[in-house]
């Protein structure tokens, strides 16, 4: 016990010192910053929950002694608790009805997925409120954000001598993107907690510490109430404040949820057929080369997979 707890303050060390580099700003730096919440993950995982929280919380108190307090309380609802939270889902069994008591009926992958989601549009939330105060503060900042990449852009994509864009439809371009930045923050931090779970899912079962046994991943599939959700989610983005803010990000969270779900159903659907390989490497390719457009489409087949369960048959063994 004592061992693992230890653990758990190295962990969180580990982690509030990749946050820290941040401040050299570098491309190395930039990467170690997006790993910070994987120790955190790895020790939830391989040794307790209860080590995941106390790497949180050591974490917490690094960066506010080092740093300042908002500073700490931000990797608190943005890195630490996402982190912990996730892993303790993930190792959460009980026994399987009609089989031995040692026999662990794990967390179904799809739930966990589910509240991947969730829990990415809530830390959005929590960051934004953290860091603006207030909702007109916010709207501002990112309006300045939105417009000041808009103008890098048309200054690379426009040829020499070309007329600049006005004033007036640069500012509506950017108003645009401000609307739907929380959608796009959604998105980016559901595939980022997703990535955590698996490459510290697949660092602890190497080391054989691992309680679970590795889980079909083709085989997700949310619960459908998740429809609910999403249909909560858009009614919500008309409500005004930090309320209309937390929907948007929850859409976009909840869209990158059913596109990894249609992902898995492909995966799933292409089981022992000819060409699979080409055909994921293409899918994978797509993805890439659109700049992640085609997750849209995937999103649509995540949604659709939802609603019908378009996965193959199960195979009927013979007699």
């Amino acid at each position: 016990m004592a061992s693992s707890l230890g653990i758990g303050v190295v962990a969180g060390l580990a982690s509030a010192l990749l946050i820290g580099v941040i401040v050299t700003a570098t491309p190395l730096a930039l990467l170690l910053y997006l790993l910070a919440p994987l120790p955190i993950v790895i020790v939830a995982l391989g040794w307790s929950h209860r080590a995941g929280l106390v790497a949180a919380a050591t974490g917490t108190v690094a960066l506010m002694l080092a740093a300042s307090p908002l500073r700490g309380l931000a990797f608190l609802v943005s890195t630490a608790l996402p982190a912990w939270w996730l892993g303790y889902l993930a190792l959460l069994g009980r026994p399987a009805a009609g089989g031995p008591p040692s026999t662990l009926e794990w967390y179904p992958l799809g739930r966990l997925l589910a509240w991947t989601a969730a829990t990415a549009a809530v830390a959005i939330i929590l960051v934004v409120m953290l860091s603006s105060g207030d909702h007109a503060a916010y709207e501002e900042r990112i309006r300045r954000i939105a417009h000041a990449v808009m103008q890098i852009e048309m200054q690379t994509v426009q040829p020499g001598g070309a007329p600049p864009l006005p004033e007036a439809d640069l500012a509506r371009v950017a108003d645009r993107l401000a609307r739907i930045a929380p959608a796009v923050m959604g998105v980016t931090f559901t595939l980022l907690l997703v990535f955590y779970l698996w490459a510290a899912g697949r660092i602890v079962h190497l080391s054989g510490r691992l309680p679970r046994p590795w889980p079909d991943i083709p085989g997700t599939m949310m619960p459908r109430r998740i429809l609910w959700g999403l249909a909560a989610a858009v009614a919500l983005t008309f409500a005004p404040g930090f309320a209309g803010t937390f929907g948007i990000g929850l859409v976009g969270a909840l869209c990158a949820a059913f596109a990894l779900q249609g992902l898995a159903a492909i995966h799933d659907r292409s089981r022992g057929r000819p060409g699979r390989a080409p055909l994921l490497i293409g899918l994978y390719l797509l993805v890439l080369l659109t700049q992640g457009l085609a997750l849209a489409a995937l999103t649509l087949f995540g949604l659709a997979d939802t609603l019908f369960s378009l996965r193959r048959p199960a195979e009927v063994p013979t007699p």
